[in-house]
Order: C-alpha cells, then structure tokens, then sequence
C-alpha cells in the first residue's frame, strides 16, 4: 500500500476468544502475503464485547447478535482501530451509519458438527438425552428432528462447552464445524451433519472484514483478499435475513453456494419448538443476489405469518 495513512500499524479489531483470535491472525497472514509486508505490521487489538461478558443467560434474551459487534464498531468508528474481524453469523443485517462489511475471507466448510463423549450422531442418542445449546436455530432443528430428546442451554466459547461436555452438562452438543477446523480440534467431531438435514445459520463458515465507509486506504488494503464468491453468498442470505428480522431471537437457517457463476439459496423458517417449519429453494445469477435473497424472505415471512416465531 502507498497510502502514508499506513506508515504505522494497522490495527484489526476482534473479540478475544480463541476462535476470534484464530479468524484474526487468519486475516493478518492474508494481508501480510498480498501486501508483501511483514505480519507485524498489523497489530491485533483486542476488545471486549458485550457478548463476552453475560454467560449466565441466553443471548436471545438480552438483545441477540449486536451483543458481539457494538464495542468493536465503537472502536472503528472512533478510530482506534482500522479494521475489525468477525464472525459472519455474528452481524446484524443493519449496521451503524458510517460502516460497511468490506470484505470476505473464502469461506471455510459449513456444516454442523456433532459432538458426544457417548454417540456417533443425533440418531444414536437415547430418548430423553440432553443435547447442549444456545443457538434457537439448533434448539429448533433438534426438536423437529428428535422430540423426544431434552433441549438445554449451553454458553460459552467451544472450550469452555467442551469442558461442559466432559462434565456431562448435556449428552452432545452441535458446533460450527469451521470454528472447530480453525481451532484444530477435528478430533472432538463425533460426525458432520449434511446440510440437507440441518441447514445452517446464515453466515455460518464465513468471516468478514468490517471497515469505515469512508476509509478509502483501508478499503483498497482489504479489497486484496476479498472474495467474491463468499461475498455473494452472503449477501443474498444476509437480504434474506434481513426480511425475516432474523436475530438470535429467531429460528431462521439458510445457505447460497455459487456453482458455475450461478447462485443455488436454501432456506428454512421454524417454530421454536420445531412443531413447523417451511422451506424454500432458489437459483439465479451472481448480480441478483440481494433481489433473489429478499424474495425468498418475503415468501417465507408470508407462509409463517406474523406469529409465527411465538412460542405456544
């Protein structure tokens, strides 16, 4: 870069979970290698989030996923750093004034991971089985495929649910299989899960780079290692998100793949309580992501209903 703005460190927000961590020297290597400048250039500041903080009662429950973005985007707006590294499935489809997602990393394998100190896979569970988690979308998914399994709340960063795991807290769990991949911990996977039979959450595998409107250095520096295809993806299940209202207060699960130069959506409305769900499948070009996302949120939203995410 030739910006003088870039004469001194570039500093890259994050949350300091291991995972978080893990995404953000992801991006500095990245950086570093189509930039040609040395890895230390690029400083990683740490900044504790909201999210963070309260592990004694469901996210849903206290204002869902801006819980894991509002220090970080305070910070980028200030300017006390340049750059900020985030979970895809962690943004809110509405962002302050002034800020953009910039950037996406090529995203990692999407699927849900099953994990069990006793079995193989969901199917192998006993009836009555605990199953640990905080995500309403599993919680859901769970409950329509086996209601006959107990449902538990389950926070925490994966070692922390690891741990819970070992101390028998629940009888399994379900993680993103991208974070355990970044983390090295493939060897706690009991099995994957096909998305045909657990679709995952919008976002899921994808990290992004968040950045100034306005910051046009920085947004040329990110632009180095954007991809296309992700940013695709994501923006039309982000528009799909964003008509359901999607939060983590909401059941909602979708996944766009380009094939070819064609953009392939399945999406997926549910019930809490997995008593019903509706689903819906698109295909279209690359330049219509956001129209061919907002459709299918608009055709879902009118099939539910306005209830249709209340519990009872």
């Amino acid at each position: 870069m030739q910006s003088e703005k870039f004469d001194d460190k570039i500093r890259i927000g994050t949350r300091g979970s291991a995972l978080a961590l893990a995404q953000a020297h992801e991006t500095r290597a990245r950086l570093a290698a189509a930039t040609g400048r040395s890895p230390d250039d690029f400083e990683i500041v740490v900044i504790k989030t909201t999210g963070d903080r309260i592990l004694d009662r469901p996210l849903s429950e206290v204002g869902g996923k801006g819980l894991f973005t509002k220090e970080i985007e305070e910070a980028l707006l200030d300017g006390s750093i340049d750059l900020a590294v985030h979970s895809s499935k962690d943004m809110p489809t509405v962002l302050p004034d002034g800020l953009v997602i910039s950037a996406f990393l090529p995203r990692e394998d999407v699927r849900d991971a099953f994990l069990s100190r006793s079995a193989k896979s969901l199917a192998d569970l006993p009836a009555g089985a605990k199953v640990g988690t905080s995500s309403l979308r599993r919680r859901a998914m769970v409950r329509r495929l086996r209601p006959d399994l107990e449902v538990v709340e389950f926070r925490g960063n994966l070692q922390t649910r690891l741990k819970k795991l070992d101390d028998g807290v629940a009888d399994a769990t379900l993680l993103a299989n991208a974070g355990l991949r970044r983390l090295g911990l493939e060897a706690e996977i009991a099995s994957l899960i096909e998305t045909e039979d657990f679709l995952p959450a919008v976002g899921q595998g994808a990290i992004c780079i968040e950045t100034r409107a306005d910051d046009a250095a920085t947004l040329a520096l990110v632009g180095l290692i954007h991809h296309a295809d992700t940013a695709a993806a994501l923006t039309l299940e982000r528009a799909f998100l964003r008509v359901l209202d999607g939060s983590c207060r909401t059941p909602i699960a979708g996944l766009a793949r380009v094939v070819d130069g064609v953009l392939h959506f399945d999406g997926l409305i549910l019930r809490p309580d997995g008593s019903e769900a509706h689903a819906i499948r698109r295909e279209g070009p690359v330049a219509e992501a956001e129209a061919i996302g907002a459709e299918a949120g608009e055709v879902l939203k009118a099939l539910g209903g306005p209830d249709f995410f209340t519990v009872g």
